[in-house]
């Protein structure tokens, strides 16, 4: 009798213990919306996001984390694992099985922009370059449960449509690329959007144990022109490495 009333203590103090972290999450979040419109409000400098990319290539699974322009990315492509590291002068891609990978020496104009844009977000931008590009806003919907504002920008290459959170951030919720020339389409859906983490510069640079080739940034550019990949997987997030 006695053991069978303590587990119930037991499940009752996880149940309130549960109740009570979701409950602060929920307050955290509408604090979060609450303050959006409000002077008080500052820009976060940190952030985390996972994306799920479908395409006629099947779907991918990214984790990505941000201090300013810093950036870490992690994905797994065929049973490998490849992370993606921005900081300072390189852009490093790694091969976490075989642990080996190249540091790229950035341009210096992404070098530039790390300073005069230090906070703005690594990823995750796709929104506020379209419209920089004259993208047309479309409508207003709601999208997975958040409101949003779909804008549309089409170009030589094809057409591509981005639905930003209808709020101060304007995160993107997903993009939607079609290709003009094959009709290949592509989704990214953007989910688990959090800001304000506590994360280390040392987090975004690579593990000392993997084996990195060094490659200067004038022998990338020549490399990567005659077709060749260079590294473990290819630039993905080639703003960062070129410059904007």
């Amino acid at each position: 009798m006695i053991a069978r009333r303590a587990s119930h203590s037991i499940a009752v103090a996880i149940a309130v213990a549960v109740f009570a972290f979701a409950a602060a999450a929920a307050k955290k979040e509408a604090d979060a919306d609450a303050k959006k419109d409000g002077k008080d409000a500052k820009t976060p400098i940190s952030w985390y996001a996972r994306s799920l990319v479908q395409s006629e290539a099947g779907i991918i699974v990214w984790d990505y984390w941000a201090k300013g322009r810093k950036l870490r990315a992690e994905t797994i492509v065929g049973g490998t694992p490849i992370v993606t590291f921005v900081s300072g002068e390189f852009y490093t891609i790694a091969d976490m099985l075989t642990r080996k990978g190249v540091a790229i020496r950035r341009a210096p104009e992404a070098i530039a922009a790390d300073k005069a844009h230090p906070g703005e977000r690594a990823f995750g931008r796709e929104g506020e370059e379209m419209i920089a590009k004259g993208a047309e806003f479309v409508r207003s919907e709601t999208l997975s449960g958040r409101p949003c504002k779909m804008y549309r920008l089409t170009e030589e290459r094809g057409k591509t449509e981005v639905w930003l959170t209808d709020d101060k951030r304007k995160l993107p919720v997903r993009v939607e690329f079609s290709r003009r020339d094959t009709g290949a389409k592509s989704t990214t859906d953007y989910i688990d959007w959090i800001a304000d983490l506590e994360l280390s510069d040392a987090f975004f640079e690579p593990d000392p144990r993997v084996e990195l080739e060094r490659v200067e940034y004038a022998d990338y550019v020549t490399r990567s022109q005659a077709g060749n990949i260079v590294g473990p997987a290819p630039v993905l997030f080639s703003n960062l490495l070129h410059g904007r």
